[in-house]
């Protein structure tokens, strides 16, 4: 689809996404999915300061396997503020389908844990609590670092570069974003 056609098309999203990325959210996003023709792409726009990356990734997978299996163009627009999990959903669209206001910030950052580890009983069962928390740790890092290979794919920015300014939370312009190849367009 032609880029001028495509930009007047994001001026009326078929799925409004706002707030928290949570399973209300998730909600909202497969009621609103469900209620989409059948045809033709779908635009998603989103507006969020976080959430849950775990409920951002499952919407990814949703935009991931109706692009893979159906064969449909699902086309990201992020309005105002895409923090954190709102840029994990974001990477599950192609760099050619992303698309920012002028106004837009992104915000991308590590994984946090908040959790209070009390070492305390038998001393195998305080091994085993601390092992789990570290492979909690380790596994969650992972995860970390395979979203930020996807949002990255095929970009100027290096794997380096995006986990050595996670941990300052690292806020991107709508035209920095174009710049570094993160998204295909501003509007």
């Amino acid at each position: 689809m032609p880029d001028s056609k495509r930009h007047a098309q994001l001026a009326s999203p078929h799925i409004r996404l706002s707030g928290t990325v949570d399973q209300d959210m998730y909600d909202s996003f497969r009621q609103q999915l469900d209620g989409c023709s059948a045809t033709g792409p779908i635009i998603v726009a989103i507006t969020t300061l976080g959430g849950d990356p775990e409920v951002a990734r499952t919407m990814g997978d949703d935009v991931r396997l109706l692009r893979e299996q159906k064969g449909r163009e699902m086309i990201f627009l992020g309005k105002v503020a895409v923090y954190s999990a709102g840029a994990t959903f974001m990477s599950s669209f192609p760099v050619e389908c992303r698309f920012l206001t002028e106004t837009t910030w992104l915000m991308i950052h590590e994984r946090q844990m908040h959790k209070k580890l009390l070492v305390d009983g038998p001393l195998r069962t305080c091994v085993a609590a601390l092992k789990a928390t570290l492979h909690e740790i380790e596994h969650s890092i992972s995860i970390e670092e395979e979203g930020f290979r996807a949002i990255i794919k095929g970009l100027k920015v290096n794997f380096k570069t995006i986990r050595d300014r996670a941990p300052e939370n690292w806020y991107i312009d709508s035209n920095e974003a174009l710049e570094l190849g993160l998204v295909h367009a501003v509007i």
